[in-house]
């Protein structure tokens, strides 16, 4: 099985902050797609522990050694709104 990049709002360049589309002028979330997709000219990996949603919780894998900018084995999405 090939891995691919998702043709959606995720990773469209028009996706701004609050998953919002500026070219539709609607809010939007990662399963929406359209034809006017235009692909981000670089994606950001901010996978860390600041946007794990286990981050300064009791279930955090690591709670003495998490800090900004680390990643480990347990980091899990913050919940979209």
């Amino acid at each position: 099985m090939a891995i691919r990049l998702a043709h959606n709002c995720s990773n469209c360049d028009q996706l701004k902050d609050g998953n919002f589309c500026a070219k539709h002028k609607v809010h939007v979330n990662t399963h929406y797609t359209c034809d006017s997709f235009e692909m981000k000219a670089s994606l950001k990996d901010e996978r860390n522990c600041v946007t794990c949603s286990r981050y300064e919780k009791s279930d955090c894998a690591n709670p003495e050694k998490s800090a900004p900018g680390m990643l480990c084995a347990s980091w899990a999405p913050q919940a979209q709104a």
